[in-house]
C-alpha cells in the first residue's frame, strides 16, 4: 500500500496551479478541441473537475466519516456538467476550481486527523464497501487522469499536422 496523506495532498494542491499555468490565456481552439464524438473538450474537463469538487469528493468523505456503511452515499453523475451552460472565461473557471479545491483540502485535513480515519468504510452505490483511503487515492488519480486527458486532447488537435513524425510521438499510441 502506497497511500500517504501528505503525498496525496501534494498532488491535490498542485492540480489547480498546474491547470491554471498550462491553460490560462490559451486560444479558444485549444479549449474546444476534443478526441472525437462523445469525448470532452478541455473546458468540459474543467467543468467536470469543478462539479466533482462540489458534489463528489467532500460529500462522500463526509458521508463516510459520519454515516459509515449505514446507507450508500448518493451517486455522483459524472456527466452532469454537460447539462449546464458554463458562463465565464476559462481563467474564471480555473480560479473557481482553485478556490473550491483550497477549501476542500482544508476540509480533508480537518476531517481526516489520524490513520484510523483512513480505514473508515462507506457504502458506494455500485462498488459496495469502500475505504476512506481508497476514496482519497481515487481523487488523486482522478486529477492525474484528467491532466493526462487534457494533454492528450491537445496533442490530438495536431495529430495530422505532425505528418510522418506521428509514429514517433508516444502520445498518439493507443
Amino acid at each position: 500500500m502506497n497511500f500517504n496523506m501528505k503525498e496525496a495532498i501534494e498532488i491535490l494542491e498542485r492540480t489547480p496551479q498546474t491547470l491554471e499555468y498550462f491553460l490560462s490565456g490559451l486560444s479558444c481552439g485549444w479549449l474546444i478541441c476534443n478526441e472525437g464524438e462523445g469525448t470532452w473538450n478541455i473546458s468540459e474537463v474543467i467543468e467536470h473537475l469543478i462539479e466533482g469538487e462540489k458534489s463528489n469528493w467532500i460529500p462522500r468523505l463526509e458521508f463516510i466519516v459520519k454515516q459509515g456503511e449505514t446507507n450508500p452515499f448518493p451517486p455522483f453523475d459524472r456527466f452532469s456538467h454537460l447539462d449546464k451552460k458554463s458562463e465565464g472565461s476559462i481563467n474564471q473557471r480555473l480560479l473557481e476550481f482553485k478556490a473550491i479545491r483550497k477549501q476542500n483540502i482544508t476540509k480533508v485535513e480537518n476531517l481526516v486527523d489520524s490513520k484510523l480515519h483512513l480505514e473508515y468504510t462507506g457504502l458506494h452505490p455500485v462498488f459496495g464497501a469502500v475505504k476512506l483511503r481508497e476514496l482519497l487515492s481515487t481523487w488523486v488519480v482522478h486529477d492525474l487522469t484528467h491532466i493526462a486527458q487534457i494533454i492528450r486532447v491537445m496533442a490530438e488537435r495536431y495529430r495530422t499536422d505532425v505528418g510522418p513524425w506521428n509514429e514517433y510521438l508516444g502520445i498518439f499510441k493507443k
